[in-house]
């Protein structure tokens, strides 16, 4: 065999070996496949992705802490987003999150409605979702594993049977009551207005003379009573679904030479600390309890759902009611 001979053919191998190692590396390298709605962390910690309203009241801000620090307490990578209460960017945020493969997908809707394309997205991908202190009013309930809140509607009524019971027995003289109702289409502007109007239907004498979103925020509430009081001959009541609308309405109320609790009397929902002092003061007469601090539970039901146990299909919050001097014993110890 010629020298010339023995050095092609001594390249050759040299070549299908270096083509061999090629393809045996490559092989050695390729990420292993991910699980379907495989966990997006490197360090095998389970990754969620949190979609949030905003951050429109002292409410949403404890509960935005909530969930931040009880994911780091239970080793969840928190992939955190705030949708500052347009839908649009919660759709944006959930498709983030499936693009990326984490692991659990929760969010508190803006609204009810219009979710279904995103979360058929996310069931394709086998990406898991739980909803947050807010539902959807979507009839596939396969579309998430579980909602985790309060009952609006029970809120709703507790506020309007304390109104009832105000009255009990009282002359048949008219009572009326504005309304301050949260976002336009969100579950608990909707339950609350519904609760609360069932339970003061036990007294014909108690009617809503007029009922109008202040979106949930201090500034909305304080506009919208400032048209209230101009509009209307006479006002005894405010029901607030929440505490900001609330304390905006007092501002309202009192820059108009009236007494808060006393010229008209104030129900409210949540019991944040600014509505909670509000109250012990005297200026708000009763807040029905709406708990913030969902994140304990949420990191509990996503370890849950990932690891395929079976979770209840709705996880309610305990909560409770304040009067004045409840308040006042509260306060002290309070989260938020």
């Amino acid at each position: 065999m010629s020298t010339l001979t023995s050095r092609r053919m001594l390249l050759g191998r040299i070549a299908a070996a270096a083509v061999l190692a090629t393809a045996l590396a490559a092989c050695g390298s390729a990420p292993t496949p991910a699980a379907p709605g495989g966990a997006a962390g490197g360090d095998g910690k389970l990754v969620m992705g949190f979609s949030q309203v905003g951050a429109e009241s002292g409410w949403r801000t404890a509960n935005t802490k909530s969930v931040q620090e009880s994911a780091a307490a239970a080793g969840v990578e928190l992939k955190f987003s705030d949708a500052q209460q347009k839908q649009e960017n919660q759709i944006k945020a959930i498709r983030s999150y499936i693009q990326q493969k984490v692991d659990i997908i929760a969010f508190s809707p803006v609204v009810e409605t219009g979710w279904d394309a995103v979360l058929q997205e996310a069931k394709r991908a086998n990406i898991p979702v739980i909803l947050t202190d807010r539902a959807v009013d979507s009839p596939d309930t396969s579309l998430y594993k579980t909602f985790l809140g309060s009952d609006f509607v029970v809120e709703g009524t507790k506020a309007g049977e304390w109104l009832v019971a105000q009255y009990q027995g009282a002359a048949a003289a008219p009572v009326a009551v504005v309304e301050l109702q949260g976002t336009t289409g969100a579950a608990p502007a909707i339950d609350r207005k519904e609760g609360f109007a069932k339970a003061i239907a036990a007294n014909p004498s108690i009617s809503v003379v007029a009922s109008q979103t202040g979106d949930f925020t201090r500034s909305g509430g304080k506009q919208v009573m400032e048209a209230f009081l101009k509009s209307q001959p006479k006002i005894d009541v405010v029901y607030a679904h929440n505490d900001d609308m609330a304390l905006g309405a007092i501002e309202a109320i009192e820059a108009a030479g009236k007494v808060p609790g006393k010229d008209i009397k104030i129900i409210s929902v949540d019991a944040v600390k600014d509505g909670m002092t509000a109250l012990s003061q005297g200026k708000i007469n009763f807040i029905v309890e709406c708990n913030p601090l969902l994140g304990p539970q949420l990191m509990d039901l996503a370890k849950k759902v990932h690891a395929g146990e079976q979770v209840p299909a709705r996880v309610l919050t305990e909560e409770t009611t304040f009067d004045q001097s409840q308040a006042t014993a509260a306060l002290p110890e309070r989260k938020y």
